[in-house]
């Protein structure tokens, strides 16, 4: 066979599998949904059902009163909620409106969401009551114009009345308002993502990025999604790329029903597939394993639930095969990153599956291999290198970072990260991180930023950090550490410590303390050396 680098063509029109998509925004895509399914449900939470006739209604309504708060167009506003009823129409609201989301993990400590408000510029916060003391912490530090609680906000102190305010007040009515002069390649997203180095950045990422990303997706699983008819779980966070564009963008273009899952375990998730009659499920492996090992796993009538989208980490043979035999499920198996709206390829399983494979690029998205020092050869099938990726789906950049953006953009050409190689068949495999990102339960945790807290610590001299692998999160962070002469601190010290400014799943569940760390010959810590041992 011979080896030449694989290709698909990416237009300047924007065509992806027959549709072109120039000019498109997010909006229509409920737009559309609204005129084609007007009573079909567009929300589906136990007794609460939303229809897109009034997904449309109520968005106009709140992105009026957005306007009438004073805020313009490509505003930032960040989206603090657990997956809900709320937080789908807050994202929608600020589609059709030109303001950007920004959307923030709930589990977030002040410090860390102190630090995404400023890297974003955010002028407003859509949260719920829980997090009222987390928002009084950072109204300490930082200028937010409003804060939106979803639930019982309690006693307002008179300095902040008029900037917290209810959820209901978005719903105020009024005539609605849809931006005017919205265009495909205005601001519709800031994803924050380590990207290369571990600090959170936030991926810019246009209507057309993750529009093209939701038509090619859907364009590769057609046969198996049917438009109109389908009910997605949201059992992965809605503030991670991947959640987002599967579980709320994608439902929406196909005018699918999406039901909401505020907080994962394996009996809420069989309990909602059953009672929902669930028929399409985003997954990742944590979860697999976590439902796997459930002895009530075939008590639950699973016979609707026709498709998983399973990304994040590789799949285990042995999850795969004790998913199917208790549902007529289908697996389908993808690649994608934050960068690129995120997926780039997938397993389609009407195909030849070849385990550990993340399959082929989906339209629209050029893939070169290239060599990982310096990523200027291009590699040839069964060669593994540097995974690049090119389309309409990535990024314009990372937000105020153009030295961050210089590293992965180049000539428009993403360089993800990752090792990966493609077989004589065409089928990709990604064999390892290039960067020493740790996923645990589906979280991206970035070894440098629990670092730095652990520096902060009095008696720390030397900290590394790195992954352990763990039966169901994936992943564990466990911390190298060299303390400081004289020192008497103990494990609980350190973790109490880290518990103050780190969300729970970025916490060190190993410490172990150590005379020295090692290190190459410019002193830089070699993480590898630690895994191994």
């Amino acid at each position: 066979m011979k080896e030449t680098p694989d290709r698909m063509k990416n237009t300047e029109s924007c065509i992806i599998s027959g549709i072109d998509i120039s000019g498109m925004t997010l909006y229509d895509f409920l737009r559309n949904s609204v005129a084609e399914y007007p009573e079909h449900y567009a929300v589906k939470l136990g007794d609460y059902k939303l229809t897109y006739k009034e997904l449309d209604a109520m968005t106009a309504v709140m992105a009026g009163n957005l306007r009438l708060a004073g805020f313009e167009k490509e505003d930032k506003i960040t989206i603090f909620l657990p997956n809900s009823p709320e937080f789908i129409a807050s994202f929608w609201a600020l589609a059709r409106s030109g303001f950007v989301g920004a959307v923030a993990n709930p589990l977030y400590s002040e410090t860390e969401l102190l630090r995404q408000l400023d890297s974003s510029d955010s002028k407003a916060i859509i949260t719920t009551a829980s997090q009222v003391k987390k928002i009084y912490a950072v109204l300490n530090s930082y200028d937010l114009k409003r804060v939106y609680v979803v639930g019982n906000k309690g006693e307002v102190p008179p300095e902040y009345v008029d900037i917290i305010r209810d959820y209901e007040d978005l719903l105020e009515p009024n005539k609605g308002y849809t931006c005017k002069n919205l265009n495909s390649d205005d601001l519709a997203l800031l994803q924050f993502t380590g990207g290369t180095t571990g600090i959170p950045k936030g991926c810019m990422l246009t209507h057309k990025n993750l529009i093209s990303d939701a038509v090619a997706v859907y364009s590769v699983l057609s046969h198996i999604m049917e438009k109109g008819k389908e009910v997605f779980l949201g059992g992965l966070p809605y503030f991670h790329i991947y959640g987002l564009q599967t579980e709320i963008i994608i439902p929406v273009y196909i005018g699918a029903t999406m039901v909401p899952m505020a907080f994962f375990s394996p009996k809420s998730l069989l309990t909602a597939l059953e009672s929902e009659k669930v028929t399409c499920m985003p997954s990742a492996p944590a979860v697999f394993a976590a439902c796997s090992g459930q002895k009530s796993l075939a008590e639950h009538d699973l016979s609707r639930l026709k498709l998983i989208i399973s990304g994040s980490a590789p799949l285990f043979k042995e999850q795969r095969e004790e998913f199917e035999k208790h549902a007529p499920v289908l697996i389908a198996e993808g690649y994608g990153l934050s960068e690129a709206s995120p997926v780039t390829h997938l397993a389609v399983p009407t195909r030849p599956i070849k385990i550990g494979s993340i399959g082929h690029p989906i339209p629209g998205i050029e893939v070169k291999i290239t060599d990982p020092e310096y990523g200027i050869q291009e590699y040839g099938s069964n060669k593994a290198g540097e995974l690049c990726v090119k389309g309409p789906q990535v990024i314009k950049g990372y937000y105020k970072e153009p030295s961050q953006t210089e590293m992965v953009l180049r000539d428009g050409w993403l360089y993800t990260g990752d090792i990966a190689y493609r077989d004589d068949d065409g089928y990709y495999f990604i064999t390892a991180r290039k960067k020493d990102l740790i996923i645990s339960g589906g979280y991206n945790i970035y070894p440098r930023e629990v670092e730095e807290v652990l520096f902060k610590h009095p008696d720390v001299a030397e900290a590394a950090v790195v992954g352990i692998p763990h039966k169901t999160r994936g992943e564990l962070v466990k911390a190298f550490i060299v303390l400081k002469p004289e020192s008497k601190a103990e494990k609980s010290d350190i973790v109490n410590f880290c518990r103050n400014v780190l969300a729970n799943y970025k916490i060190p569940r190993e410490i172990e303390f150590r005379d020295s760390l090692p290190k190459n010959a410019v002193g830089k810590v070699l993480r590898k050396d630690l895994r191994e041992e």
